[in-house]
């Protein structure tokens, strides 16, 4: 499988000069593409589908890659209105051409229905003004990592990297990203081997997702939920109303919006880091691992919005997949309709629904008192289990 690998840059100012130009170049081919692309596909777009035509008139075709790199890159380097386009490596320039046709792909199969889940838009035309702006390296534009460990970029130089680890293999291309911050990274995508797969062990984990506590595994164990947007909610107030009193355009307004974007990004690494350190201990000590299909998009537009958005249920199941995948571990997750808080994890009898308030209930049927979380989580672990076996051809049987 393909990871991708992020290290933190530190470019001087006169490399921070030259990404500045790279990320301004790559915007400027980028615009000027999608510029000629629109006009065409709004045009076929009044003619209807080839099939139920409504409206008379020919198809024009929608200029290529090949057409595109030769009109806005080598022809336009030649004019006086684009020749500092020649100032970067062209590579990245013909990256943003790629990057605008799987754009367009997106869109048209999300609006076919080859593609699934939300709706994608079309392209829109990139700003400078833009919180994250990157450009992307591949092999042919010899790139390459330097023996003092620093990366060398074409037109750019060799930049300070600093490695919080090793690349598990050679790399087939490098982004370079700034984000709102004014933090500077590269990005490497990798090709991992398939010798990193965990010894088996025996332990199986029924994960319930939570707001009071993060989460609840099948065993009894309560993870609670660090609620990082919450206690940084202090200090990001304090620094937006303090970014609304600066005026606008000026440079006073620019630091303090560098203030509210590191706040911001320290609480989101400081999140992204709790996920990583859960999903790993996880996938680490057990061999299947099984959570509820949650609707998290749903959950988001209620009046719990905020708390759901700030535990970051979707990050933290998707870390789970991958890395249950890469370590050789089963993933499932089970139907998001099952009844887990009202199903009785000893005698499996539905004992009906309950308010959010009711945090430990008494099964009518065996007189057992459950804890509502853990008893959901021995209801995910059972159903993750029936679902394996009803893949392998087993007998379904509820486990506790």
């Amino acid at each position: 499988m393909q990871l991708r690998y992020t290290y933190r840059l530190y470019p001087d100012r006169d490399q921070r000069a030259a990404l500045a130009r790279l990320f301004g170049c790559v915007r400027v081919v980028f615009n000027d593409a999608l510029e000629r692309q629109n006009p065409v596909k709004a045009s076929n777009k009044l003619l209807g589908s080839p099939k139920a035509r409504t409206a008379q008139g020919p198809y024009q075709r929608v200029p290529k890659n090949t057409e595109l790199s030769k009109a806005l890159i080598t022809e336009a380097k030649r004019t006086p209105q684009r020749e500092w386009l020649a100032q970067v490596s062209s590579v990245p320039l013909q990256q943003a051409l790629r990057d605008l046709d799987k754009a367009w792909k997106a869109h048209e199969d999300s609006k076919s229905g080859k593609r699934k889940g939300a709706k994608v838009g079309a392209p829109r035309f990139k700003s400078r003004r833009d919180n994250t702006q990157s450009a992307r390296f591949t092999n042919n534009a010899k790139w390459k990592i330097t023996a003092p460990g620093k990366l060398s970029l074409p037109r750019v130089g060799q930049i300070k990297v600093v490695w919080s680890r090793e690349l598990p293999s050679t790399p087939t291309s490098v982004t370079v990203i700034k984000d709102a911050a004014d933090r500077y990274f590269a990005s490497f995508v990798v090709q991992t081997n398939a010798d990193e797969v965990l010894p088996e062990t025996t332990p199986e984990v029924g994960i319930d997702l939570g707001l009071s506590h993060f989460a609840v595994l099948s065993d009894g164990t309560k993870i609670a939920n660090p609620r990082f947007l919450r206690r940084a909610e202090r200090k990001l107030k304090r620094t937006q109303r303090a970014l609304s009193r600066k005026t606008k355009g000026s440079n006073n307004r620019a630091k303090a919006r560098r203030k509210v974007a590191r706040a911001h990004v320290r609480m989101a690494d400081a999140r992204r880091n709790f996920h990583h350190k859960l999903s790993a201990t996880l996938v680490r000590e057990n061999q299947a691992i099984h959570v509820e299909d949650l609707s998290v998009q749903g959950l988001g537009r209620t009046r719990m919005a905020k708390s759901v958005h700030d535990a970051g249920w979707s990050a933290f199941v998707n870390m789970l997949q991958y890395k249950a995948t890469r370590y050789g571990r089963s993933f499932s997750k089970v139907d998001r309709f099952l009844a887990s808080s009202q199903t009785c994890s000893e005698c499996w009898a539905i004992d009906g629904p309950k308010p959010l308030h009711v945090r430990e209930w008494t099964c009518k049927a065996c007189e057992t008192t459950h804890d509502r979380d853990v008893n959901a989580a021995r209801i995910v672990l059972a159903a993750g289990r029936a679902d394996r076996s009803n893949a392998c051809g087993g007998t379904v049987r509820p486990a506790a």
